[in-house]
């Protein structure tokens, strides 16, 4: 598998929103199994979140080899669990009779220009009765600099998610997160213009605008939020 560097510089700004990972793991976390594939695994920030060790295996495939090595140090340094592997690839590069309970695609799937066929690809390495999870930035009118700098393809609206279902998976849910974020992503769309948020700009929206955001998306009832969440299951064979 050749090496595929990300062009994003953002990873570890975004590493320190504690505050926003653990609300969106309380969603996503029901529905893992005990055999995790976690795609575009990036530095393992994410994996530190979500990952807490109960698992059999939990599989970071990352295509840019220096993250892949970055992760691996993790895990032999005990930061990451020991049921965590990294792996250089993508879900291409997966043997054909690799069978995962969960496959995870955290802010992943809108850095893929074909993303029907990749989550296809994806279904087919689940076992009946798996979850594919995924979570992306919500509504195309947010596309912003920033989207653009970090090679994002596009923003998700649920409909347009959904789209992206495979045939062979049956959908479980389909919700929004980060209601008030809305706004401040439309704040930066329309005044900032920012390729890259600060880390203050970062830390304040985590510390203040995600409790508030906690809030308002049980009163909206998740239908409204700056990032969109799909659970599809497995069907039989």
């Amino acid at each position: 598998m050749s090496h595929q560097p990300y062009i994003g510089s953002e990873l570890e700004i975004f590493a320190r929103a504690s505050n926003w990972k653990a609300y969106y793991k309380r969603h996503i976390a029901p529905y893992f199994g005990s055999r995790l594939l976690e795609v575009g695994a990036g530095l393992g920030a994410t994996t530190a979140a979500l990952c807490n060790g109960s698992q059999t295996a939990w599989t970071c495939l990352e295509p840019d080899a220096s993250m892949a090595a970055e992760i691996e140090r993790k895990i032999r340094a005990g930061e990451l669990p020991s049921c965590c592997a990294s792996r250089v690839g993508t879900v291409d590069s997966l043997a054909p009779d690799e069978r995962f309970d969960s496959i995870l695609y955290i802010d992943v799937l809108e850095h893929i220009e074909d993303d029907r066929r990749e989550l296809h690809a994806a279904s087919l390495h689940l076992n009946p009765g798996g979850r594919l999870i995924v979570l992306s930035p919500a509504y195309p009118f947010l596309y912003s600099p920033f989207d653009r700098s970090i090679g994002h393809f596009r923003r998700y609206t649920r409909a347009s998610l959904t789209a992206c279902a495979p045939a062979n998976c049956r959908t479980v849910k389909i919700f929004h997160l980060d209601s008030i974020g809305v706004f401040t992503s439309l704040a930066n769309r329309l005044l900032l213009h920012q390729d890259v948020p600060t880390e203050k700009q970062i830390l304040f929206w985590d510390k203040r605008v995600i409790p508030v955001s906690k809030i308002f998306d049980w009163l909206f009832r998740y239908r409204l939020g700056r990032s969109v969440i799909g659970v599809w299951e497995r069907e039989a064979e």
